[in-house]
């Protein structure tokens, strides 16, 4: 799974275990009490869906798994079952190879990245993109190739149960798949959890439970459980009528932890009534990439003492060093002063800079360091001379607990990738730009183009960011300093927006007041359930 850090076993072969529960349901609502399926464990492990249809002594007509690690297939091969094949195999080979076709596949793929395929294994997982008419990418997961090799092996009516990622729901490397999953299935159902599965390495899973009946409707739900004992007490028949259509075109599927009254609404809003996004207006950037922020971005102490002060150019690299939505130079000498990183090193090129005693030595400091041979600085000419040293007119905090903020850049200030860099367009009025940005719309949309993590945290990458609705009006530039005194006076978001909501919304954008709850609602919602992951 793709939070731990380094490449142990599990990780290489992307195996973590399903829980019996979990595999016991997604059983139970695979079979339904059918006796003749051809059932499919593309990547059986030691044997769990296995032993679960044993244990509970479900009829088949054959089952057929596949694991690629020797050892672990034996462990699965040991448990007694008639009609029951164990193939040690890769399952893309066996995907492109294999003619059989199956009324139920099941199981917990790997979660592998790319660079830890074997050559064979992206060869074969790219045929397997190609005969679903997709195109495979280097930021492909294993888990996305399994589901859609899977969904191929399907027989006119059939199903797949999967434990995958939550990411199917909000990375941009998965919405072909999404694409794919709307259209080629009838009924699609996505089972959360509020406690995670596998909290020791805080990766949010879901289940995706998908069906193809040849029909003409392409239905979604979503359904979210306090844990996976709560399967126990879940009726399987709840699953078979799903409510909400699918949007085909929408990027995301975060869209479905919502009511069918707010997606309508969401949806209307995005389309009818015309509010801009935030590229209209702007252009967002990743912050400088430095190579080593530790050493490129330093307190006052450090540049004193190498005597740097033509090189220290004043930076802002931390949410918790901009405690509102202006960044005054007055709040950046206070981050000076009380020894924050608030100075980032732009060294010119070497001949520029050979008759400086505390940049050589600092520079020589980096190379005792091994900074020299980063992956970043060692594809420099001068591994310390920083690329794309611009300053944007506002931040946005790049990951985020309650919500994304947006600031204007007063303090003119550089920035690190940990937040991104946002150029106004010309003629934008830059105090109207930022303050529009802080009402329940476009809070909702950061939830809703954003992607969260296992501990509550959300992350907007540019084009993201780019995305979220803004309902830009000149008249907002005389809130810009309301907002940014009540932030300072720690006031409650709930309490600014009951003024931005009033102004931005109802008089800028005609909101009815029910439709300001909706939005409102549709934020509260979507933020609630992101930040209880961490507790």
């Amino acid at each position: 799974m793709k939070l731990i850090e380094k490449a142990t076993i599990e990780k290489l072969r992307g195996g973590f275990y399903t829980p019996a529960p979990i595999a016991a349901f997604i059983l139970n609502w695979g079979i339904n009490g059918s006796s003749d399926y051809d059932i499919l464990e593309p990547s059986c492990g030691d044997g769990v869906f296995i032993e679960q249809i044993k244990e509970n002594n479900h009829q088949y007509k054959t089952i057929t798994a596949i694991e690629f690690d020797e050892i672990e297939a034996e462990k699965a091969d040991t448990i007694r079952l008639n009609n029951k094949t164990v193939l040690k195999t890769d399952f893309h080979l066996f995907c492109n190879e294999t003619t059989k076709q199956f009324d139920l596949v099941v199981g917990n793929p790997p979660y592998i990245r790319y660079q830890y395929f074997q050559e064979g294994q992206q060869n074969e997982a790219i045929k397997v993109f190609k005969r679903a008419e997709l195109k495979y990418s280097k930021l492909t997961n294993a888990w996305v190739s399994f589901v859609v090799g899977s969904s191929l092996l399907l027989k006119e009516k059939g199903k797949i149960g999967f434990v995958i990622p939550a990411e199917l729901l909000q990375v941009s490397y998965a919405q072909q798949l999404r694409e794919f999953l709307s259209r080629f299935y009838n009924k699609i159902n996505i089972i959360s959890f509020e406690k995670l599965v596998f909290p020791d390495i805080q990766q949010e899973v879901v289940l995706l439970l998908c069906e193809k009946n040849g029909s003409d409707c392409h239905l979604i739900e979503h359904l979210e459980l306090r844990d996976a004992y709560d399967l126990e007490k879940l009726d399987v028949n709840k699953l078979k009528s799903p409510t909400k259509k699918i949007d085909f075109k929408s990027n995301k599927w975060t869209y479905y932890f919502l009511e069918q009254e707010e997606i309508d609404f969401l949806e209307i809003i995005a389309t009818k009534r015309n509010i801009p996004a935030i590229s209209n207006y702007a252009n967002v950037e990743v912050g400088i990439t430095t190579g080593s922020n530790d050493y490129f971005t330093v307190p006052w102490p450090v540049v004193e003492a190498y005597d740097l002060m033509e090189y220290a150019m004043p930076m802002v690299g931390r949410s918790v060093q901009v405690n509102s939505i202006i960044f005054t130079k007055d709040d950046w000498m206070l981050n000076r002063q009380a020894k924050a990183r608030a100075h980032l090193l732009v060294f010119p090129a070497k001949g520029k800079i050979n008759g400086h005693d505390g940049a050589n030595s600092y520079i020589k400091l980096g190379e005792s360091m091994g900074i020299n041979k980063g992956y970043k600085t060692g594809i420099r000419d001068d591994w310390f001379v920083i690329p794309s040293i611009k300053i944007s007119d506002a931040l946005f905090i790049r990951r985020n607990n309650l919500y994304p903020r947006l600031i204007l850049n007063e303090a003119m200030a550089y920035t690190t990738d940990t937040m991104h860099r946002v150029f106004i367009k010309g003629g934008t009025n830059k105090n109207a730009f930022i303050a529009s940005y802080y009402n329940s719309l476009s809070l909702a949309f950061s939830e809703i183009v954003g992607r969260s993590y296992g501990g509550g945290v959300l992350e907007l990458m540019p084009s993201e960011a780019g995305k979220i609705l803004l309902p830009f009006s000149v008249d907002n530039a005389g809130l810009l300093s309301t907002i940014d005194t009540m932030m300072r006076e720690k006031k409650c978001i709930d309490d600014i927006l009951k003024i931005t909501n009033e102004q931005i919304l109802k008089n800028g954008y005609e909101f009815t007041d029910k439709e300001i709850m909706l939005a409102d609602s549709i934020w509260k919602k979507l933020s609630a359930r992101r930040i209880n992951r961490s507790k």
